[in-house]
């Protein structure tokens, strides 16, 4: 009977850390979905083509074309749920190289634009980003888990500025009180010369006072004049 206890005991702790271990690492790998809210574009690429071909790519990933986007200057919304969404996800807070394409029938697709792609630029609590090329397009994104990242970097750079500000005040108040320990060195080290000085002084005159007399009596037994007196 204490055997099987045990065994029961042993196979349960074994199967809660599995799952433990399961549910963290699940946790650990759940990624941030980005879709796309709205776009406009100004201006198409491809002459030869009577409908453009307008699709979004981030190296290392895959390609989302996006069907509705035909005409420039038209203002293109959407609720996330299209069959093409979302257009890419984050699985981390290292960013990717995305960008707006256009297909090309004859050369290499013509593009929009490229840019470094982050989950730090979404900001809270809405959880959008805003991307505009006067010339090409503008479009914005949602991702609210990204938000998350954008947190972090605000904090840790509030952290950081406050950090700095302290140090420029310590750095401040220790040059203040080094300044005025200096001058009050100074000045006492003045007064104290000043004071030597008058000693000094004051002892050559006496010695100078007294060699006078000294002078004085050495004259009067010359001239026997003491004798007279």
């Amino acid at each position: 009977m204490p055997i099987r206890c045990t065994l029961n005991f042993r196979v349960s702790a074994f199967f809660l850390l599995v799952s433990t271990f399961l549910s963290c690492h699940s946790e650990g790998a759940e990624s941030a979905v980005v879709t796309l809210d709205s776009i406009v574009i100004y201006k198409t690429h491809e002459w030869l083509a009577a409908k453009p071909t307008v699709y979004f790519h981030c190296q290392g990933g895959n390609r989302t074309t996006l069907p509705d986007v035909q005409k420039e200057h038209v203002l293109y919304s959407f609720n996330g749920e299209e069959s093409w969404q979302p257009l890419t996800e984050f699985k981390s807070k290292k960013c990717k190289r995305c960008g707006f394409y256009e297909e090309d029938s004859i050369k290499s697709d013509d593009v929009f634009e490229e840019w470094e792609f982050c989950p730090s630029d979404f900001t809270a609590p809405a959880g959008k980003y805003v991307r505009f090329n006067p010339k090409e397009f503008n479009a914005t994104f949602l991702c609210l888990k990204c938000t998350a990242y954008s947190n972090v970097t605000s904090t840790s750079s509030s952290t950081s500025s406050i950090t700095d500000g302290g140090e420029k005040g310590m750095q401040s108040a220790i040059i203040i009180v080094i300044s005025i320990v200096a001058s009050v060195v100074l000045i006492i080290g003045m007064v104290v010369g000043y004071k030597y000085w008058q000693k000094k002084r004051r002892q050559q005159d006496q010695a100078r006072f007294l060699k006078l007399f000294e002078d004085g009596d050495d004259i009067e037994d010359e001239l026997g004049l003491s004798d007279v007196i």
